[in-house]
């Protein structure tokens, strides 16, 4: 049995620590994460697993941010990655399609007492995940739909981490995802915290995309690994414990805290409550929306009606696992 390689990647060639040991090859699926694996990735963890079992041989490795995943698709160093990279697919004309919405832009803003509304927020710094991605284009949306201007930004992935710098004093105000933003307001110290009405975003903010080139020539490999997203989605809508029952113990999610593995059913059960995941994997609906959320966002150029969803969408794997 192969090993599966497992590393965090902080540069383009930085490898700061490695986890397990292998060399891939031709045959194997390299697939680049945009953070180090956390609760939010556990159901992606579980349909890998699936899709090993049904013959999908793959590694993965975790880059510092959603940019270098990009860049290492862009390069050819891996083949699939998480990200939305609308504006590279439309300045580089590099063949990237996204084959699958991983999760929606349910993001909230959180700040410390200073702030009670969004509009406080005009002139004021403002802490994101990264550069072009999914936070930084909620704030682009806010300050067209709202009139302000936000300060200066600042990046720190993960929103656990933008959690940490609001406790330390060292940020005011920032963007988070809906797990971190209830462990938050749950704590000790949540009532130190507001967090700002938002209007509701359906578009993707982590999608699964590749290469065209190598999709369709690794339609099998594909269609494998989009059958397995599919099932545990579909799975922890009907019941979101699954995920915690079919994690592996020795896996990098099994891995983890056990006081964060003891809150993945309280995780997985919100999240599903809260539409973070669609069990149809986005699809064209995702698509339309994607469309004009990050037209707005600065991200795409061009009036969303008039373009097409498939030079951005790949979607014949996902019509197939939905058949």
């Amino acid at each position: 049995m192969r090993h599966i390689l497992k590393r965090v990647i902080t540069a383009a060639v930085a490898l700061p620590f490695t986890l397990g040991l292998s060399m891939a090859n031709a045959d194997t699926v390299r697939i680049a994460l945009a953070e180090t694996p956390s609760d939010e990735l556990a159901a992606f963890f579980v349909a890998l697993d699936r899709a090993k079992a049904n013959g999908l041989d793959y590694e993965w490795t975790a880059f510092s941010d959603e940019e270098l995943a990009i860049q290492a698709v862009l390069s050819g160093q891996m083949h699939i990655g998480f990200g939305t990279p609308y504006a590279a697919m439309q300045r580089s004309k590099a063949p990237l399609r996204i084959l699958f919405q991983l999760s929606k832009l349910k993001f909230f803003p959180v700040t410390t007492k200073t702030y009670g509304k969004l509009e406080d927020l005009d002139g004021e710094p403002i802490l994101l995940h990264s550069r072009g991605g999914g936070t930084d284009s909620i704030a682009n949306v806010i300050e067209d739909r709202l009139g302000i201007t936000f300060g200066e930004r600042s990046y720190v992935p993960g929103s656990a981490n933008r959690v940490a710098a609001l406790l330390g004093g060292r940020a005011d105000a920032t963007i988070i995802d809906l797990s971190n933003k209830n462990k938050l307001i749950r704590s000790e110290a949540g009532d130190n915290f507001n967090v700002l009405e938002m209007f509701d975003v359906e578009a993707s903010d982590e999608a699964l995309f590749g290469n065209l080139d190598w999709i369709q020539r690794n339609e099998g490999d594909v269609q494998i690994f989009v059958d397995a997203l599919i099932s545990v989605y579909r799975d922890m809508h009907d019941d979101p414990t699954i995920v915690r029952r079919e994690t592996d113990p020795d896996g990098p999610i099994g891995q983890l805290p056990p006081e964060i593995l003891a809150e993945l059913d309280g995780f997985y059960t919100d999240a599903v409550s809260a539409g973070l995941y669609d069990p149809d994997g986005g699809g064209r609906k995702a698509a339309m929306a994607d469309m004009e959320w990050y037209s707005a966002a600065g991200q795409l150029e061009g009036d969303p009606s008039t373009l097409d969803i498939e030079d951005f969408w790949y979607l014949k794997p996902l019509d197939a696992a939905m058949r």
